[in-house]
């Protein structure tokens, strides 16, 4: 039976998910949806083995979560056992082994509801004349004192019996009640000598049961092992509560008793994983009877508090104090009283300490969040001063490409217009180099009269229009669309249509030289050949006829683009 606690991490895990996956299948019936958990679990063993060194907490917190479904199972055995004494309240012979049972099931699951069980025993013994078990109800009554922790009115009762002509199991009943009576007495005096003289009390009475029971049966080894334990013969008390579990006839109450009694041994040896491991082995096993007046989840409370588990041995200790309280048991809630508050204190402390560190977490967080946000604005201010300057860059770029288009316009212009110079000054060196000699020759010949028809050679009107044709052809070469990116700037209809041959018309000539740079209206005027008042006349006709005003059309114009 012992094995069943054992390494039972993995089958508790598959109780648990199939407890989830599945909880609809089992609605009209929690009794067989926690049959099928328990076939689960009885099914892993076989799967995983049974190592007893590998019980853990998981496993007890597993189990307490369970609770309350053993209590139900318990809950419904009870009422069972009490159909049966309604069903039979009028048969006395038959009431009695039937208020027998539901003692057993109350004595260490509800004082009170035991304490009733067993004045509803005195009633029906005495009905029944029956001397054995009239005393045998007395000795359960002593039993009820004691588990209570009502230590003076068990010593009273159990001191009162007379069990010389009694049953062999209401003396062994007798014998290890009045026995327990002595050695609680032990465990709650804190003198060295009385402790030691109840201890012996408690041994010879226990010695009397001893004797009564069956050799090597379970409880026989269970009461040789808590007077060997109680005689501070560690080893053999191991012994015999090693044999009681071999074998294999005890319940789940008598296993708890066995293994919280194996941890306690190994307690006082110094071995608390042992002592641990059995004080688990224990607490599950009072879960499953459940038994109420108990000390395993109280001691196991106090191994984990020592190993620093807090938040665990609160739990444990609220709950051995929820179990005491439940069961009435004054001596157990009395010793939980003195240790809970130590518990809860560290506990409490430990929850400032975590609400120190989380204020510490919290602040510093906070910094770190306050300096993200100061770095974020740093580099956002960056980023904006580095598009300012991008944009800037980009502006001055894009004003340089533009300079640049310029430049490389004026170089063009230049060097055509430069070369037109070189060879019209070149042309016209030549021609008045021929004049000057034509000029000497007639002056040496005293031809004066052929020096009056000087002014026909060269003809200043010819030219003048070869310049112009010049001009013409230079700049439609450096600018070829602008006759026509010209008309359409111009109205529909008002479009400057050239003559054959002609390249530009003194309107044309006008704005090509403005597309030029030359703005001044008395160079063009000398350059055309105009007056001022011409070239006003000819800039007012072409700008009526323009589609825009006349800063936007003299800036379509600078806009007319050359090769």
């Amino acid at each position: 039976m012992i094995k069943i606690f054992h390494k039972d991490k993995p089958f508790i895990l598959i109780a648990k998910f199939f407890s989830y996956l599945c909880p609809n299948l089992v609605n009209k019936s929690d009794i067989l949806r926690e049959l099928i958990i328990i076939v689960l679990l009885f099914a892993s063993l076989t799967v995983w083995g049974n190592s007893s060194k590998e019980v853990s907490l998981d496993s007890l917190d597993y189990y307490l979560s369970r609770q309350s479904y053993f209590d139900q199972q318990k809950k419904i055995h009870i009422d069972r056992i009490k159909e049966k004494i309604d069903q039979n309240k009028d048969d006395s012979t038959l009431l009695y082994p039937l208020y027998v049972d539901l003692f057993e099931e109350y004595r260490s699951y509800i004082y009170d509801s035991a304490y009733v069980c067993v004045e509803k025993l005195l009633d029906v013994s005495s009905a029944l004349k029956d001397r054995d078990k009239i005393t045998s109800s007395t000795v359960k009554m002593g039993f009820c004192y004691l588990s209570s922790g009502m230590f003076k009115e068990a010593f009273d009762i159990l001191t009162s019996i007379n069990v010389a002509n009694c049953s062999d199991p209401t003396k062994i009943d007798y014998y290890t009640y009045k026995a327990r009576l002595y050695y609680d007495l032990a465990d709650y005096n804190n003198s060295v000598d009385f402790r030691t003289q109840y201890n012996e009390k408690g041994n010879q009475i226990i010695d009397s049961a001893i004797v009564l029971l069956p050799v090597a049966s379970s409880r026989y080894w269970a009461t040789v092992g808590l007077k060997r334990m109680k005689s501070d013969n560690d080893r053999g008390a191991l012994d015999a509560f090693r044999n009681m579990i071999n074998t294999q006839d005890y319940s789940e109450h008598d296993l708890a008793i066995n293994t919280s009694s194996t941890a306690y041994l190994y307690s006082l040896q110094g071995n608390r994983e042992e002592a641990k491991r059995y004080f688990t082995l224990a607490a599950i096993a009072d879960i499953k009877s459940s038994t109420k007046e108990t000390v395993a989840l109280r001691e196991l409370a106090q191994i984990v508090y020592e190993e620093g588990d807090v938040k665990r041995a609160v739990d444990y200790m609220r709950q051995a104090l929820s179990d005491a309280s439940f069961y009435s048991a004054r001596h157990r809630q009395l010793e939980i009283g003195y240790i809970l508050p130590i518990i809860e204190e560290e506990r409490t402390n430990l929850i400032e300490k975590q609400k120190d560190r989380i204020s510490l977490v919290l602040m510093f967080s906070f910094i770190l969040l306050l300096l993200l946000i100061i770095a974020f604005f740093i580099i956002w201010k960056q980023l904006k001063r580095l598009n300012q300057a991008k944009q800037t860059i980009q502006k001055t770029n894009e004003d340089l490409t533009l300079l640049n288009n310029n430049l490389m316009e004026a170089n063009k212009i230049k060097e055509e217009y430069i070369g037109y110079f070189f060879s019209q000054s070149s042309e016209f060196i030549d021609k008045l180099e021929t004049l000057q000699k034509w000029v000497k020759k007639k002056v040496l010949a005293r031809q004066y009269e052929d020096l009056n028809t000087i002014h026909k050679n060269p003809d200043a009107q010819q030219e003048r229009e070869a310049l112009y044709i010049r001009f013409d052809q230079i700049f439609l070469k450096l600018f070829p669309d602008f006759v026509n990116e010209f008309n359409k700037l111009l109205k529909p209809g008002e479009q400057i249509q050239l003559k054959k041959g002609e390249l530009l018309t003194t309107d044309l000539r006008i704005y090509a030289l403005m597309r030029l740079g030359i703005r001044d209206n008395e160079q063009i005027a000398q350059f055309l050949g105009y007056s001022v008042n011409t070239i006003y006349t000819y800039k007012t006709k072409i700008k009526n006829k323009a589609k825009n005003s006349n800063e936007e059309f003299k800036e379509k114009i600078m806009e007319i683009k050359s090769i």
